[in-house]
């Protein structure tokens, strides 16, 4: 790391701390040269591989709009698609890869808007996905409902109570 005063090509790790639940590490700095301290930080890039090929930054601002678009209209809170966009962001990091596809990207957010508003996936999902016929819709809605009919059995009572 250069020296941001002398641009000595070396410096001294004083204290690192780690902020942003982890993401980011803060690192201060000694200069052996001028002696002098700063601070670094540090974050993991995450890149998402466009269908062109091209290379950019995960934005989690993109997720927001995106969801923010799926759900115009509808009666979601401003908070519950910061939580979808953060959840997204963490299940992608989770995988471990410095480069993801733009495809597993819009998979991220198919789970957690599913259970956020059912239309606001269908919306999503018919761009993203590029239905071209109803039978696509009918074919979204009838796994959206073979879901929740998955998640209904596991919160019914159990036989006999």
């Amino acid at each position: 790391m250069r020296c941001p005063f002398c641009r000595h090509p070396d410096s001294r790790v004083v204290d690192s701390r780690e902020a942003d639940d982890g993401q980011v590490t803060r690192r201060r700095r000694s200069c052996p040269n001028c002696s002098r301290r700063y601070t670094t930080v540090e974050e993991a890039v995450l890149a998402v591989v466009k269908r062109s090929g091209a290379t950019e930054p995960f934005s989690r601002d993109k997720v927001l709009n995106g969801v923010r678009r799926a759900c115009q209209g509808r009666p979601v809170h401003e908070d519950a698609f910061h939580l979808l966009a953060q959840r997204v962001e963490e299940s992608i990091r989770a995988t471990g890869v410095a480069e993801v596809p733009s495809h597993e990207v819009g998979l991220a957010i198919l789970g957690p808007l599913s259970e956020l508003d059912e239309v606001a996936y269908l919306r999503f999902a018919s761009v993203y996905r590029s239905f071209s016929s109803v039978e696509d819709f009918e074919e979204a809605i009838a796994r959206l409902r073979a879901v929740k009919a998955r998640t209904a059995g596991k919160d019914a009572p159990p036989p006999g109570t």
